[in-house]
């Protein structure tokens, strides 16, 4: 009795520390999926607001480490770290963000494979790009038109907004697939990720800020403070970077991380219990 008691104890220590098995992850983000899809549209709505404001402080962030750093050849390297501010403030703020949803409401889209689950996402997806879209613009006026921040810190987020515009549509797009990707695949790692939970955050994002991939709603706070300064015109923004950068978000989400994902769990009818 005593051996089994040890054996039961061994297997219980064993079961604890390993990892969870992909069906465990998909089982856990697929609820999640589930209960964004139930959350009325008012909900979404203030819950994306909030969080486009809130993806206003990677834009400040690293814009006060740039304006503050020396002009060195190291500067983005410290700088990029900025950029995961706002997506820590709204991933453990549990605020709705457009590219965290190319992943978890697809799950149950890609369960079902019917007419009303689709509506539903789509209500979703434009609720909260909007939302998003229209915090990312109020956060943006503010800091490019008065004077909550020094000459020199604006100068900064200028140069940001014409980093973020400086390619063609097709290298804007094909960045976006990799932010996409990154951001739907950070989505998968942070169910289970427990106290390492920021450092993923922070990793995540600090590799989509500093290989300038572009973000739906990080890109957006930049490229509209470049238009409200007066640096570029509104219709540029919207066609050299809102537009490609959105698609390939969508592209890298739901294509490179949703779907592969899915697949993977219900190849050979593992996903039957899940």
């Amino acid at each position: 009795m005593e051996d089994e008691g040890k054996q039961k104890a061994e297997q219980e220590e064993s079961d604890q520390r390993s990892s969870p098995s992909g069906k465990v992850v998909y089982g856990a983000i697929l609820k999640e999926g589930e209960e964004e899809l139930l959350r009325p549209s008012s909900a979404l709505f203030w819950s994306g607001l909030a969080a486009g404001l809130s993806m206003g402080f990677s834009m400040i962030a690293e814009g006060l480490l740039m304006a503050y750093l020396p002009d060195a050849h190291w500067r983005p390297l410290v700088a990029k770290f900025g950029y995961s501010v706002g997506f820590l403030i709204v991933i453990l703020g549990r605020q709705q963000l457009f590219t965290e949803n190319t992943l978890t409401p697809m799950l149950p889209l890609l369960t079902r494979k019917d007419g009303e689950t689709a509506k539903n996402v789509l209500r979703l997806w434009a609720v909260v790009l909007a939302a998003n879209l229209l915090g990312a613009l109020l956060v943006a006026i503010v800091c490019a038109r008065t004077n909550a921040f020094d000459p020199h810190v604006r100068e900064a987020f200028v140069e940001m907004g014409h980093k973020a515009t400086e390619h063609g549509f097709w290298t804007v797009l094909l960045r976006a697939v990799f932010a996409g990707w990154l951001i739907a695949l950070m989505v998968w790692l942070l169910p289970f990720a427990e106290s390492a939970r920021v450092w993923v955050i922070i990793i995540i994002t600090y590799v989509v800020g500093l290989g300038h991939f572009s973000h739906i709603i990080a890109g957006a706070v930049e490229t509209f403070a470049l238009a409200a300064a007066g640096q570029a015109s509104w219709m540029t923004v919207l066609g050299r970077y809102i537009v490609p950068t959105l698609a390939g978000n969508i592209l890298g989400g739901v294509m490179l991380v949703a779907t592969l994902n899915h697949a993977q769990i219900v190849a050979g009818g593992k996903g039957q219990d899940v």
